[in-house]
């Protein structure tokens, strides 16, 4: 089925946060044709229902094809002869096009409902992808055309991002859980998807590996489309797209909670977890070997999947609290990397790092989610997403030169100290330690 499109009201202005959780309005049919009667007790709070497990499993499937990514872009251009840096220009071109374009995105979710723009992103996504599949199968492709299509697919990538976090709410009863679930997905296809990525690089080269990783973004999209949406109007009408993105950075500026904890995770992003991917890629196969690394990575991999089992049954009554105080794990992880330790020392510390960040996680997404109002949250998780992003990505810019110029094991432990300045200053915001949870 598809959404009906009609008139709605303009974004009000900022005015109380909702105190129930959007789960709790009136049952309405699902396919978005009138309302109907109240659900069964325990039917319209069932996790598991028809509409999350598509969603789940587009979700699944997607990420587990983007973990493929890097793999095929790194078997394929280095066969070809290019060098590493090519590798490195056409991620960059994929994160420069979705951190440009992720608040258009979110505005496009707004005009044209989210599970549309989602939809159609996954096409894109799809035939991009296909032509490098068929690009690499065929020989090695010019430059200028992976750059182009991996830019495409940031595009992309930006236009689906909005709507995650609105289409949540709406198909889960319980949106903590529905993270948590999303949480360990996203962390077991992290592990399975440069995994089996490296073995299709042997058995069939990296226009296979793009050719599944297109077939990935054509199971995403047809789950997407199955959903059974209630009836959902565009949010705005009638305004230019800059009069849409100033509404909704004066939401944005109007919860303190909201920018407070994004302006400290930039500090966070260029200080500590930008940072920390580069070096510990460089440390860890320097001291050990690349095989290591790979553990290491496994090892992590299987900390955020405990931390959002732990997010599954934890539940605390201020979770922004809960969730800074699990980010003091992190310093576990940056320290490990600053000092030769032993092997079973290091990989307690990325299997603590990974549970702290993936409890974080579910604990932000969920707040964002239940504490916004639906005709704002496309957009302010656009705001949220590019922040994030651009911070990260900075971080990960200037740690190699930084590192060069006073060493890694400095960097690293300014990164440690700056990580208790952070939750400690986390801490000390009424408005976000002492933020409640909804419902």
């Amino acid at each position: 089925m598809t959404e009906k499109r009609t008139a709605a009201p303009r974004i009000p202005e900022p005015g109380p946060e909702p105190t129930a959780p959007p789960y709790e309005a009136p049952y309405e049919a699902l396919d978005g044709t009138a309302p109907a009667e109240a659900a069964p007790e325990g039917a319209a709070r069932t996790l598991w229902n028809r509409n999350f497990r598509l969603f789940f499993l587009a979700r699944t499937v997607a990420r587990f094809g983007d973990g493929m990514v890097p793999v095929a872009l790194a078997a394929g251009l280095l066969d070809a002869g290019y060098g590493a840096s090519s590798v490195s220009f056409a991620l960059g071109a994929w994160m420069l096009c979705f951190a440009g374009f992720v608040l258009v995105g979110g505005v496009l979710a707004d005009r044209f409902t989210p599970r549309r723009m989602m939809v159609l992103a996954d096409g894109i996504r799809m035939v991009g992808t296909a032509v490098l599949a068929v690009a690499f199968a065929v020989g090695a492709p010019a430059l200028w055309l992976v750059y182009a299509l991996s830019a495409l697919n940031g595009l992309g990538a930006a236009i689906f991002q909005p709507g995650v976090a609105s289409m949540l709410p709406r198909l889960a009863p319980d949106v903590q859980r529905g993270n948590a679930v999303l949480r360990v997905a996203e962390a077991l296809t992290a592990m399975a998807g440069p995994a089996i990525a490296g073995a299709l690089a042997g058995f069939g080269g990296p226009g296979l590996i793009f050719g599944v990783n297109a077939a990935t973004f054509g199971i995403s999209g047809l789950c997407l489309f199955l959903i059974r949406m209630e009836s959902v109007a565009p949010v705005v009408t009638g305004e230019s797209m800059l009069a849409e993105l100033m509404g909704g950075w004066r939401e944005f500026r109007a919860r303190s909670w909201l920018w407070g904890v994004i302006a400290v995770w930039s500090v966070y992003g260029i200080t500590v977890l930008g940072p920390i991917t580069p070096l510990e890629a460089v440390v860890v196969t320097e001291r050990h070997s690349s095989a290591m690394f790979g553990l290491m990575m496994t090892v992590a991999g299987a900390g955020n999947v405990v931390g959002g089992l732990l997010a599954m049954r934890l539940r605390p009554v201020r979770p922004l609290f809960a969730g800074t105080l699990a980010l003091f794990g992190v310093i576990a992880n940056v320290l490990v990397l600053a000092y030769d330790v032993p092997v079973p020392l290091l990989a307690a510390g990325f299997f603590t790092g990974g549970v702290s960040l993936a409890f974080w996680l579910v604990m932000w997404s969920t707040t964002v989610q239940t504490q916004i109002p639906a005709e704002a949250l496309n957009r302010l998780h656009a705001y949220d997403v590019a922040g994030s992003l651009i911070m990260l990505a900075v971080g990960r810019a200037l740690a190699g030169p930084v590192a060069e110029s006073v060493g890694v094991r400095e960097v690293l432990v300014a990164g440690a100290v700056i990580n208790v300045g952070v939750c400690a200053m986390l801490l000390a915001v009424p408005a976000i330690r002492g933020l409640k949870r909804v419902g």
